[in-house]
């Protein structure tokens, strides 16, 4: 029974050791390239919403979050808007999609007109 357990005390540590290490490895990747991890979050977000919309292709999308629902009153884009949505601004296409992760649906699409200001 003794020789179970410290085999198997053994396993556990070496499986620890590995998970740490990998989650080491990991961090410290993110660390030399944060813009790597952004990029992925972006990619994993436009895979999640691309696989209930047709989205544009040919451009990635700018990224906002629904954070202070107050400011968003009134606007009609944002009516079913919550904390913690995603926007998905794409600019080419002048396209804008409110998803809400949560019950991974499109609450909402909007077209949109980007103004520049020149100098």
């Amino acid at each position: 029974m003794k020789k179970y357990r410290s085999g198997i005390l053994i396993v556990l540590i070496i499986v620890v050791g590995a998970l740490g290490l990998s989650f080491y490895r990991r961090v410290s990747a993110l660390k030399a390239n944060p813009q790597l991890a952004a990029q992925k979050i972006v990619a994993e977000l436009v895979e999640r919403v691309g696989k209930l919309i047709l989205l544009p292709e040919g451009e990635s999308p700018v990224i906002a979050t629904v954070t202070d629902l107050e400011m968003l009153k009134g606007q009609p884009f944002f009516a079913k808007a919550r904390a913690g949505d995603k926007v998905l601004l794409y600019q080419t296409a002048n396209k804008a999609y409110l998803y809400t992760p949560v019950v991974n649906k499109i609450m909402e699409v909007a077209p949109i007109t980007l103004s520049t200001v020149e100098k």
